[in-house]
């Protein structure tokens, strides 16, 4: 249960910040306060650690300021779900290779549904010009994140059910925002 529900857990939150979930992971784990698997401890090495850091400090600016975010989540469009796949890959260790590459199928979908809701959520949000509610959705997906790496990691069960649902939730926010995009798109065409 402890893998499956890391592998949901570190999916999910990499489809929102990939930087930060590794960043997480490594903090939490040097600390102590989570244990991850043999084959993720390479996350609380300094080196990893440091280039998570920056390059979430890069994310954490980029995602206050709208449209830049924009571009910021196009690009991370490919690089959220492949590096949720790399890190369900690696939950799983060293086992048969079916089952990491089915980890690796089901890390990446996990990660591009979170991200595509994410995405979704933030396009609807541009339309709103003050940048507070930029700011605030910015601050309510890391905290989401910090919160999930912690729960999969030291709260297992909990952790999968959390996942299993905002799983299922960014489905559906992503579904239901599309539906809205493409009614828009269809009225002003």
């Amino acid at each position: 249960m402890n893998i499956l529900s890391i592998l949901l857990g570190v999916s999910l939150a990499s489809g929102l910040s990939v930087y930060l979930t590794v960043l997480a992971m490594g903090l939490l784990q040097r600390f102590g306060i989570i244990h991850l698997p043999a084959s993720l401890e390479v996350v609380s090495t300094w080196p990893v650690m440091l280039v998570a850091a920056g390059l979430y400090a890069i994310e954490f600016i980029v995602d206050k300021i709208p449209l830049v975010d924009t571009v910021w989540d196009g690009i991370h469009t490919i690089i959220r779900p492949a590096a949720g796949a790399v890190l369900a890959y690696s939950v799983v260790g060293h086992v048969d290779p079916q089952v990491q590459v089915l980890a690796a199928l089901l890390g990446g979908s996990l990660a591009f549904a979170s991200h595509a809701a994410k995405a979704s959520a933030r396009a609807a949000v541009q339309v709103s010009p003050e940048p507070v509610s930029n700011w605030l959705l910015s601050a309510v997906e890391d905290g989401i994140v910090i919160v999930l790496v912690w729960l999969v990691g030291s709260h297992p069960w909990i952790g999968f059910f959390v996942a299993a649902t905002l799983a299922v939730l960014a489905v559906y926010v992503a579904w239901k925002l599309s539906r809205f995009f493409r009614r828009v798109f269809r009225g002003a065409a």
